[in-house]
């Protein structure tokens, strides 16, 4: 019989909750919905980038593009059908964010509620970490 060279010990644990892995963003029903309709005019497209620029008052800003396919570094997130795509800059910026779609009489938008960030400025526009 060989001997082994790599061991393993296994051990009970009790009272330890598994938590689940935070997605990089998550999209709701209304930005999946808008998403989808983008992509539909756009059929050489794959999906859309969602990346940060330093711009604005307040530092940082996000920009979105459509994409015709997956950078080298991007972190893919497929959703209901939609493929969004994180530039790597924009990556721990956007970890735990939602990714929504808004609507009202005067604008329509998509929003990012992003828990990650510590101030923004007045117009909303650009935000820091």
């Amino acid at each position: 019989m060989a001997s082994s060279v790599v061991r393993a010990t296994v051990r009970a644990v009790s009272k330890r909750k598994i938590q689940a892995t935070r997605a990089a963003l998550t999209l709701t029903p209304s930005a999946v919905q808008k998403i989808k309709q983008l992509l539909k005019d756009q059929p050489e497209h794959v999906g859309v980038k969602v990346g940060v620029r330093t711009r604005g008052c307040n530092g940082l800003s996000y920009t979105l593009e459509y994409t015709k396919s997956k950078g080298d570094s991007d972190e893919e997130v497929v959703q209901d059908g939609v493929r969004v795509f994180i530039e790597k800059k924009a990556q721990l910026t956007l970890l735990g964010t939602e990714m929504d779609y808004v609507e009202d009489k005067l604008s329509s938008e998509f929003v990012f509620n992003n828990p990650n960030i510590k101030g923004t400025c007045g117009c909303g526009e650009s935000f820091n970490i």
